[in-house]
């Protein structure tokens, strides 16, 4: 079999290290008799593989007893919808940085409740082509909470300053969760759907703060409950084992393979940098989609040819040449490449071979 250069933004490229081990364990996991999508939740097997993970997670994030990690089915979509009703306060400000339709889900689940919804930037107007500088925002000490979106997948920008608040600070960090080192116990709450960075679709995980629950209303439902979740360690129904066996594979990837997330970033700068260099360089045949090139990102690189046309013949052009993915987002158009972490070298390198060529053949 021949892999092709896969810059799909979701579910996305593997890493190889995962994927052989998981071809393995389809037919049999260790000594148990049967296949990993066979064993049981309640198993020494997927405990071993469901505290792995956890500890591999805070590990390479540097967090300690004071946080909590879980596994919540139905990804980040679904996060979204958990915190408006366990943390949207009648009455109380939640705050939003509105830099994406993935920022704006975030917002409308919250605005279903009986919060005060406070937008304190959008870039709608602007088609979210540059973000804010954290800095020049205003946020209330005394918020529900502080929401943002570190990467937005579709428009390609991403912060690279955080908010510093009082409130407790939560961030969506679907598109480049583990893609860098943070800071994360500034944050209070750290989520992301794990089919961009760290497995296939079907779940989030969720990095939570001991304290936060303590905010969280009694009543809701069980399904609807983070303290639920943290009580059961993300058992408290079947939880997707497969999922959480892959997620755990990436995550011993990134540790032991790669060697942390310093040793990440700079991977992923490289790999970006030959793509925007290739836009860069063309003298104006590419043209990238982010008007500010400090707020491009690492993990979404989008951008536009000289016409449509153009972008067609591209795209067919791209297609045979063993690449896949390439498409923008179908609410903005243009072109797109995901460079997530598990995206090779070779793949970046090629591509920006590609692009140059194509660039000759046709400027």
């Amino acid at each position: 079999m021949t892999r092709k250069h896969n810059f799909y933004a979701g579910p996305a490229v593997l890493p190889l290290y995962a994927v052989t081990r998981a071809q393995e364990a389809i037919l049999e996991y260790m000594d148990s008799g049967c296949g990993i999508a066979e064993i049981s939740h309640r198993s020494k097997y997927f405990d071993e593989i469901l505290d792995g993970s956890i500890a591999t997670a805070k590990k390479l994030l540097g967090l300690g007893d004071d946080y909590h990690v879980i596994y919540v089915g139905g990804g980040a979509s679904m996060v979204f919808a958990i915190n408006a009703l366990n943390f949207c306060k009648e009455g109380k400000k939640a705050q939003f940085i509105d830099s994406g339709t993935w920022a704006s889900r975030a917002i409308t689940e919250a605005s279903r409740t009986k919060a005060q919804v406070d937008v304190v930037w959008s870039g709608k107007d602007v088609k979210y082509s540059h973000l804010p500088e954290p800095e020049d925002l205003q946020f209330d000490d005394d918020a529900s909470f502080v929401h943002f979106t570190t990467n937005n997948t579709i428009y390609g920008t991403q912060f690279k300053k955080f908010p510093q608040v009082k409130a407790p600070l939560f961030a969506d960090m679907s598109s480049d969760f583990f893609s860098r080192p943070i800071d994360a116990n500034k944050f209070s709450m750290i989520y992301g759907g794990l089919q961009k960075n760290l497995g296939p679709a079907g779940a989030a995980m969720a990095i939570i703060r001991k304290d936060i629950l303590e905010n969280i209303p009694q009543g809701l439902s069980e399904m609807l409950d983070l303290s639920v979740y943290v009580k059961k360690n993300s058992i408290f129904n079947t939880p997707p084992v497969f999922t959480i066996f892959m997620t755990n594979l990436v995550l011993k990837w990134l540790d032991e393979e790669i060697g942390g997330l310093a040793n990440m970033q700079k991977i992923n700068e490289e790999k970006a940098g030959l793509i925007y260099n290739a836009i860069d360089s063309s003298d104006g045949f590419y043209k990238g989609a982010v008007d500010v090139k400090e707020h491009r990102s690492l993990m979404n690189i989008t951008w536009r040819c000289k016409t449509e046309e153009l972008e067609k013949l591209f795209l067919t052009e791209s297609q045979t040449h063993g690449f896949m993915g390439l498409k923008g987002h179908r609410s903005v158009g243009g072109l797109r490449a995901s460079v997530y972490n598990s995206c090779p070298m070779e793949s970046a390198k090629t591509l920006a071979d590609f692009m140059n060529d194509f660039a000759k053949r046709n400027g």
